[in-house]
């Protein structure tokens, strides 16, 4: 156990001083390397190993992709939609945010991106019509946070890395729950809008209006369709899946909306590697974090001293809620789900938990580290685009949070709620 100490000690450690998360992940590795013994070549070889898959190459393609998207007029045209579906209702605004959050989601699959391309749009027009700047930013910070719960999503492709598990099972797990997150934010800001009188867009709804926005943005919203039918059907792996969600958004942008150039492409590529980059590094040490782990036999000391409290797998899942909702706001969503899932997952399936059942509840314990600063990145995207203090942010995502968490909870009692689409149509 005192290896445990030692790694995660120094990793708490360096947090606490201020370091980047990267660099506290590899220098706590560094530093438990030398104490027992192992040459420091074992991070640069298990870095270069980790990384050299070709199912990481999803993850650049999808920041890249939702980059595009953003710029190229598609999300433009899914808000459209949406707001011809439900604008006059009171708070109309902020429900077509979270539903075109839901289905930018189904397109990007990064949260960071979700929140810059709807928030770019929705939340100076939810200003203007009188809602709150700090609600407007809150609802999208945490809206924009589907982008990581509705599939394809990247941080389940890691995770199931990570697990050994299916990338397509993964995915479709996290359908219902993603669904339930929306229809939380939904109902909160429905309330919160009658309370203060937020109203809708005041256009009566008509289906001519639905019918001419949906033929507009046919193109946008044929994507998730084609991405995940081409999953699902086993026509394409997630990383082509990927591929050719770029693709597909570069000519539609390009060609058929026109609202991007070929100059816009050098700043999209940029912003992707530089994204990239940060996500690569973090995953990199957080792959040798994770073999320590293993090598040092820490996930079996671990699990003895959780069954020394309980062996009851409900009442462990609920504790790990405690513990990441209090590490998400000091931990990025990567780490995170590279630390826990070697910790955790062989405990609790040996307890008879699924590993989809725990990825969708680690996965949505990273989601509330989104938006809860000082890590918070969609809340800072969100900060940036409404001009809200921070602190007065932070107050108003609390009763979004609250209603994230309580479905959080929910599916730690009704796991069939994740697993029913992956065993209905895999199994």
């Amino acid at each position: 156990m005192s290896n445990a100490l030692i790694l995660l000690g120094s990793f708490f450690g360096l947090l606490a001083l201020g370091m980047p998360i990267a660099i506290s992940i590899g220098l706590s590795t560094a530093i438990a390397l030398v104490v027992t013994g192992i040459p420091l070549t074992f991070i640069s070889q298990i870095v270069f190993s980790a990384l050299d898959s070709f199912i990481f190459l999803a993850i650049p393609l999808f920041i890249m992709a939702g980059y595009v998207m953003e710029i190229g007029g598609l999300s433009q045209r899914i808000v459209n939609f949406a707001t011809s579906l439900v604008g006059r209702i009171t708070g109309g605004l902020g429900i077509v945010t979270v539903l075109a959050c839901a289905f930018f989601a189904a397109i990007s699959g990064s949260s960071p991106a979700t929140v810059a391309a709807i928030g770019a749009m929705m939340i100076p027009s939810m200003i203007r019509k009188g809602y709150d700047s700090d609600f407007s930013g809150a609802l999208t910070a945490c809206a924009g946070s589907l982008g990581i719960m509705i599939p394809p999503s990247i941080p389940m492709i890691i995770y199931s890395i990570s697990a050994d598990i299916s990338i397509g099972r993964m995915f479709l797990a996290g359908v219902i729950p993603g669904l339930l997150i929306a229809t939380g934010l939904i109902v909160v800001t429905v309330l919160i809008s009658m309370r203060r009188g937020y109203e809708g867009t005041g256009e009566k709804f008509r289906w001519d209006r639905v019918r001419k926005t949906a033929w507009e943005g046919k193109w946008a919203l044929l994507t998730p369709f084609i991405v995940l039918g081409g999953i699902y059907s086993g026509t394409f792996t997630p990383t082509e899946a990927a591929c050719i969600t770029v693709v597909y958004a570069l000519i539609v942008s390009l060609f058929v909306y026109r609202d991007m150039t070929l100059r816009d492409l050098y700043p999209v590529i940029s912003r992707s590697a530089m994204t990239t980059g940060c996500v690569m590094i973090i995953l990199g040490f957080a792959m040798a974090f994770a073999r320590y782990l293993t090598i040092m036999q820490i996930p079996n000391q671990i699990a003895e001293l959780i069954l020394t409290i309980t062996s009851n797998p409900t009442l462990i899942l609920l504790i790990f809620i405690v513990m990441i909702t209090i590490t998400g706001i000091f931990i990025d969503t990567t780490a995170q789900i590279l630390i826990y899932t070697p910790l955790l997952l062989p405990v609790l399936m040996k307890l008879g938990v699924d590993p989809y059942h725990f990825g969708i509840i680690l996965i949505i314990g990273t989601e509330l580290g989104l938006i809860t600063p000082p890590v918070g990145v969609n809340t800072f995207v969100a900060k940036s685009i409404s001009g809200s203090r921070l602190v007065d942010l932070s107050i108003s995502i609390i009763p979004f949070l609250l209603s994230m968490l309580a479905i959080q909870v929910m599916l730690v009692f009704l796991p069939q709620l994740v697993t029913f689409l992956p065993n209905l149509l895999f199994d």
